[in-house]
């Protein structure tokens, strides 16, 4: 089993190269972002608590995210592996991931972390917004508050991982096909090497 981390702010293309990593290497896409759209969609209490809590900019509680892709390792015990789009978002979560894995006797072993500027990401997320109904993509203030969380509570866990060897920094501005290309050559590095 290859656990491979895609690690980026909101609008750097996860969502895009995770679907193509997908279709090469045959992992479970963990997209803890799909999951609460899910649950917002549906109008559960989780959704309608988690759609306030995404509307002002903020993170949904680590219990429930941990929750989830426990859930969702437990669904797949032959998987080839998983690819974690969106988690962990906090260093504590980044913790609490590693003991689940440990636990199943399994451990991140890589992370990508897709490097785009500041402005160019506003750019794509308010395009996006545009197309896809998405309320948190279409309000700029809204999207700047999303990348300031991201830099002070989400970007430490590439520190967290960095301490174990397991942090690649990826350009993640030109065609979506070279940036595919990249992202490969160090999965499958590193997947040489794990093997």
């Amino acid at each position: 089993m290859f656990n491979l981390i895609l690690f980026g702010p909101p609008g750097v293309g996860k969502g895009t190269q995770s679907n193509k990593l997908i279709e090469k290497y045959g992992w479970i896409h963990l997209s803890t972002g799909d999951l609460l759209r899910s649950e917002i969609h549906r109008q559960t209490p989780l959704g309608i608590e988690a759609d306030h809590i995404i509307k002002s900019g903020q993170l949904v509680p680590d219990e429930v995210v941990i929750g989830m892709i426990s859930s969702a390792l437990e669904a797949n015990p032959h998987a080839k592996g998983f690819l974690f789009d969106g988690f962990p978002r906090t260093v504590a979560q980044a913790e609490a991931l590693d003991k689940l894995l440990s636990l199943k006797k399994t451990a991140i072993h890589l992370v990508l972390a897709l490097d785009v500027r500041d402005e160019e990401l506003v750019h794509r997320l308010l395009i996006r917004g545009k197309s896809s109904g998405r309320k948190d993509d279409s309000d700029e203030t809204v999207i700047r508050e999303r990348i300031r969380v991201y830099k002070s509570q989400t970007f430490p866990v590439a520190d967290y991982y960095a301490k174990f060897g397991k942090v690649v920094h990826v350009p993640g501005e030109g065609s979506i096909d070279d940036i595919f290309a990249a992202l490969s050559r160090e999965i499958d590095g590193k997947s040489e090497k794990a093997a």
